[in-house]
């Protein structure tokens, strides 16, 4: 059985760049160190930080001192107002694309458009986004919203183009003066794509990746959309043999918040499911069998 990973599996920039900064901050930092929020989606990493002694906190009004890193989502700009006001130590881990995002909404809404953003509502990204779309904002979830005839579109950096263009063309029939920015992040794209091209080409899909992580649960709804069985996983010990029975091909996907070291076992833990049973079989067979992977 062959074994393909996706060229794009594994931490993005700025996943990346987050967790660098959370561990820096463990190793360098004095007081106690806390993140708003878990860093990423991923419990292993939040698991390693907490180890060392980097404390997820949903509730900013628990943190009474220390350092506070804002994750790589973003934050409401009225709590970071409060943090700042409180003299906490502020490590900004926020995504670049995602600080894009943030300015383009706060340019349309100081030209005094609705600004309209497409993406989930509740997802930690669009909520701080909305800070700084102002109140007349509106979050547009794969279901028809009303708006003004005046006004300006930005999408969550994780968003797929058909669903962020799909809303286009619904407000296209509303407004008659839209501004545009296409705030999709390109490894994003590059992510899903290659996904859906592995897919293709795969018996079987395995997406990597926590539970709670909108990109990777979009990987899963995107491998499914061209017709291939897929799993998702968040540790190789959720891999289970009888998945792989008559599967000749298997595609390996990862999220953004997603670890190289957690792929690598995956891997690993597929091939050592498979290789006893594809030997077995070509005994049987009375042929030879050989497992690939790359």
């Amino acid at each position: 059985m062959r074994i393909e990973v996706a060229r794009s599996a594994g931490f993005c920039f700025g996943v990346k760049r987050a967790v660098q900064l959370a561990f820096e901050a463990a190793r360098t930092t004095g007081g106690p160190v806390y993140t708003l929020g878990p860093i990423i989606h991923n419990p292993e990493v939040v698991a390693e930080l907490a180890r060392r002694g980097v404390r997820a906190v949903g509730d900013p009004r628990r943190i009474k001192n220390g350092a506070v890193i804002i994750r790589s989502h973003g934050v409401h700009p009225r709590v970071l107002a409060s943090l700042q006001r409180r003299g906490l130590a502020i490590i900004d881990a926020t995504c670049p694309f995602v600080t894009k995002a943030q300015r383009a909404a706060a340019a349309l809404r100081d030209e005094g458009r609705q600004v309209v953003i497409v993406g989930e509502p509740h997802h930690p990204e669009v909520v701080a986004l909305k800070g700084y779309a102002g109140r007349n904002s509106l979050i547009c979830d794969r279901r028809p919203v009303r708006v003004k005839s005046r006004i300006g579109v930005l999408s969550q950096t994780t968003v797929s183009q058909e669903d962020f263009i799909g809303a286009l063309l619904s407000f296209g029939r509303q407004a008659a003066d839209i501004h545009i920015f296409n705030t999709i992040c390109n490894a994003t794209q590059i992510r899903q794509q290659e996904t859906m091209d592995l897919a293709q080409r795969s018996d079987l899909m395995i997406v990597v990746g926590g539970r709670n992580s909108a990109n990777t649960s979009r990987l899963a709804e995107l491998c499914r959309t061209v017709g291939k069985p897929t799993r998702s996983v968040e540790t190789e010990q959720e891999l289970r043999p009888a998945w792989f029975a008559g599967v000749r091909k298997v595609g390996v996907a990862a999220g953004a918040s997603t670890p190289a070291s957690t792929v690598e076992r995956v891997v690993r833990r597929i091939r050592g499911l498979t290789t006893g049973k594809t030997k077995a079989e070509s005994r049987k067979r009375g042929g030879k069998h050989s497992v690939r992977g790359n």
